[in-house]
């Protein structure tokens, strides 16, 4: 007889499952062997450790002795963690889409014994309610079709697999990706945005890190101010809305309203990395102190939370405690009071929207939309005097669930955003926690020359996907920039080779989610769309054009050159849904290049002053000693200090710039160049 089998497993979400009275399987090839034994469908439940709704679904359903007999009686059982098996996830969510089912989690999926797709949902509650059939319903619908028409079971399996099979490229023409589809695109997007409070326009609203990394891009190419300001207008409101922890620091995944206040309480490694990321690139022009302070405050929560085993970085922390959504996180007028005392808690109210009522079904979420601009200097030292007593308190509730698995994508992404806030604003502890987690991943995540997706407990496991090359890439060339180690740039090329054998497709170009000798794989998906985090093609992009600016090597370039041709017909039928690739065409356009020779000589902090005070989005920026080891590269090779004073040169593709030294000539090269 079956049993459950999670308590074998590493994930947390997988463990949140091991008591249930479901007989759950883990994916893997002994789940599906069972179903072609059995001769039962598979239900494939997949989710992840801070889903609030995937709590729900199981309290409900699969905590429920009455559920899980019905389902250990029909079916084979699976549960995933999309976050260990984002592939599987892709894949799957992707057959919904296709049966014009909006996505979500938990995704609940019915396969055949050959894990082909036949149908599927999200959430199902366990008695009939929200509009939606009740759960134990649904499997015995499903279950008496399976047993009762398996034609035309077989018939959808064929046809829902064959869709994710084809390749969308048919009867769209090709897109010109050049600067003038980047500039009509900056230009129209930006009626998309709230004017008032940023972000898409309408409930929820999402980061959108792609999107807005795109529109400042553009902005700052074409000097189009609008573009800029839709941007600044978002970054403020998401930075003084309650979706981002005014006490602990760090930005939950996105707010169910319109308006920033209301978030989903779960925080995220990947949306705090982008945000630090694109905050620290939008202060080098706005030279906006809310960034600043954000940024830091963001990397301490990253700092004191968010450190996992042996310095990798953890994936999330949960929307709930106690049972209870945002339950950490939310306040009443008397508590506050009862902390901070009468009049340091009024004050402390009136600034952060704290009122009797509450703002959030009678409790209060801390914001301040109310007045974004930051106050007085003297006025904000007070007030982090009273969020500091607060956290205190707040730290002896009961602490949302965390889920320290560490995933070499979502770790790419956060050591790509501290690398180069370290540089830009001057705090060498981000770089060093940049490069412990970056080792980690290499020395616990890496085997024979490739990746593990996940680590947890000890043990390296999944199938690595093109982001986890991606990003790690990224963070590589990153990590490089901010200190001329050529042994960064070595191990972003050799990834690079890695990704060309195991993931390129020969027919048609760009990279799969999976590797080709990933064998338990329906389907190898090649997307080139947005998502919630960032395509790994659009990523590549990027880093094949940086990979050819520093070593002249024109492999990188045609592999580039051929990652837009894979895309271009796509993009022809969907330029919204492009816009991380589109951004990344900037570089593939005008890739630039800015070094400072001889930093430690006589004037090398101005100019160092001068590079970290203009954006420059998507540059490659270095300050070297003479001595650099990676100044043996070719794209660095030869940029020396003009008779021991420090010299900048400004390099647009292989064309660069007389030497420099004057700080208002940089300054001003630097603006004429970035928009050439």
């Amino acid at each position: 007889m079956s049993e459950n089998r999670l308590s074998r497993e590493t994930s947390p979400y997988l463990l949140q499952h091991k008591d249930n009275p479901v007989h759950w399987w883990a994916w893997g090839p002994d789940a599906l062997a069972e179903a072609k034994r059995t001769g039962k469908p598979i239900m494939l439940s997949v989710g992840y450790a801070a889903c609030h709704w995937c709590h729900v679904m199981a309290h409900e359903s699969f905590e429920d002795e009455a559920t899980a007999a019905v389902m250990n009686e029909l079916f084979v059982n699976i549960k995933v963690d999309r976050e260990e098996r984002p592939d599987i996830d892709a894949i799957y969510m992707s057959a919904l889409h296709t049966l014009g089912e909006h996505g979500g989690w938990p995704l609940t999926m019915f396969l055949d014994a050959d894990a082909r797709p036949v149908w599927g949902g999200t959430y199902f509650p366990k008695d009939t309610r929200y509009g939606r059939p009740a759960f134990v319903d649904v499997l015995k619908r499903v279950a008496a079709v399976f047993r009762d028409e398996p034609e035309k079971v077989a018939e959808n399996a064929r046809e829902l697999t064959a869709a994710l099979k084809r390749e969308p490229r048919e009867g769209a023409a090709a897109a010109t990706i050049d600067d003038r589809l980047l500039k009509d695109l900056a230009v129209r997007l930006v009626p998309a945005v709230d004017p008032v409070f940023g972000g898409l326009q309408g409930a929820p609203k999402f980061p959108q890190w792609s999107f807005f990394w795109l529109l400042w891009r553009g902005g700052i190419r074409y000097d189009h101010a609008p573009a800029r300001e839709a941007v600044t207008r978002t970054l403020d409101h998401i930075c003084q809305g309650g979706i981002y922890d005014h006490l602990g620091g760090g930005f939950a995944r996105y707010s169910v309203d319109a308006f920033w206040l209301v978030p989903h309480f779960e925080k995220m490694l990947y949306d705090n990395a982008l945000l630090i990321d694109l905050m620290t690139e939008v202060d080098r022009e706005t030279h906006s102190e809310l960034y600043r302070v954000r940024v830091a405050e963001t990397v301490a929560w990253l700092q004191r939370e968010m450190i996992a085993e042996g310095g990798g970085f953890a994936a999330s922390l949960d929307a709930d405690s106690e049972g209870e959504e945002g339950k950490f996180y939310v306040w009443s007028l008397g508590e506050i009071v009862r902390v901070l005392g009468e009049e340091d808690g009024r004050h402390f109210a009136q600034a952060y929207d704290v009122t009797k009522d509450g703002n959030f079904e009678g409790h209060n979420i801390l914001n301040r939309l109310q007045q974004v601009p930051l106050r007085s200097a003297e006025e904000e030292a007070r007030l982090a005097t009273l969020r500091a007593r607060l956290l205190v308190e707040r730290d002896k509730r009961v602490r949302p669930g965390w889920d320290d698995k560490v995933l070499a994508d979502w770790n790419g992404l956060m050591i790509a955003a501290l690398a180069r806030a370290s540089v830009v604003f001057g705090e060498p502890s981000w770089l060093e926690m940049a490069q412990r987690a970056f080792d980690f991943v290499v020395t616990r995540m890496g085997r024979d020359g490739r990746l593990y997706h996940s680590y947890r407990g000890g043990r390296a496991k999944a199938p690595a996907t093109a982001s986890d090359y991606a990003n790690m890439i990224w963070g590589a060339l990153r990590l490089f920039e901010a200190t001329a180690s050529k042994h960064y740039f070595d191990q972003a090329a050799a990834w690079v080779d890695v990704l060309n054998k195991h993931y390129w497709v020969a027919d048609g170009g760009g990279y799969a989610t999976s590797a080709d000798d990933t064998d338990d794989v329906i389907v190898r998906l090649r997307p080139g769309s947005d998502d919630a985090t960032p395509n790994a093609n659009a990523i590549m992009l990027a880093n094949l054009v940086a990979l050819t600016t520093i070593s002249g090597d024109e492999r990188f370039a045609e592999r580039a050159s051929a990652l837009v041709s894979a895309f271009a017909a796509e993009v022809g039928r969907n330029i919204v849904a492009h816009t991380g690739l589109l951004a990344s065409a900037f570089d593939y356009l005008a890739p630039q290049q800015v070094v400072v020779a001889g930093d430690q000589f006589e004037g090398g902090a101005d100019l160092i002053k001068v590079i970290r005070s203009i954006s420059l989005p998507g540059a490659l920026t270095y300050a070297l000693h003479d001595t650099a080891s990676g100044a043996t590269l070719p794209g660095l090779a030869g940029k020396n200090a003009v008779n021991r004073v420090a010299t900048a040169y400004v390099c647009l593709g292989p064309q660069c710039s007389p030497p420099l030294t004057a700080p208002d000539e940089l300054a001003r090269t630097l603006k004429e160049q970035r928009s050439l």
